[in-house]
């Protein structure tokens, strides 16, 4: 997986590869689902979710250039396993999940798979993680209509978001958020196509 999907496709980040490497990924899928684990390609996890493709993970997790002791927020947790691969870099993972049933799930699986570290919290991830703000970054693993304000207000000067924008169950863009002492900058990455980002009722 990481020689022929990641290293192939331009990535590099020596520490980003390292966690794809060790994270076992067919832990974070269903059973039904286990075969295909390390396929490019996202897989569904129940709930209307999926957990995201390997490449996606991985470029997610480079453009953030994760190192130890770095504070990271990611909102969707899913299945856990893009907050496994920021922990397996080192970073401080704290994960958000709205689904009861996938918040319970995850901790499962990082549990099982040795990254219990991680912080997880069952809430609306738009309105992030207050108390412990800032982060040095933060992950969005569902698309949403705009970036969230209170997420740009808990990401840390000098520090870098990554969110996917756009229609629901159409093709988004995944955009780099980052923010200095005066002003928030945004930027087009890719075209992506993720799950809505989903709020409580």
């Amino acid at each position: 997986m990481v020689q022929l999907q990641l290293e192939r496709r331009g990535i590099s980040d020596p520490a980003t590869l390292e966690a794809m490497a060790q994270v076992p990924r067919h832990l974070f899928v269903p059973p039904g689902y286990q075969e295909r684990a390390y396929s490019d390609t996202p897989l569904p996890i129940g709930h209307g979710q999926t957990i995201s493709q390997p490449y996606i993970v991985a470029f997610m997790t480079q453009t953030i250039r994760p190192a130890p002791g770095m504070k990271v927020l990611e909102i969707g947790t899913g299945s856990g396993y893009q907050a496994a691969v920021l922990a397996a870099t080192g970073a401080r993972v704290y994960s958000i999940e709205i689904i009861p049933e996938l918040a319970q799930s995850a901790r499962e699986n990082l549990a099982r798979s040795g990254y219990a570290g991680v912080r997880l919290r069952e809430a609306d991830g738009y309105f992030g993680w207050p108390e412990e703000a800032p982060f040095d970054a933060i992950l969005v693993t569902a698309a949403a209509p705009f970036v969230p304000p209170p997420l740009i207000k808990q990401l840390k000067v000098g520090g870098k978001m990554i969110i996917p924008v756009g229609s629901p169950f159409l093709v988004q863009t995944l955009m780099l958020v980052e923010k200095d002492e005066r002003r928030t900058r945004s930027r087009s990455l890719m075209p992506v196509r993720f799950v809505p980002f989903r709020r409580s009722e």
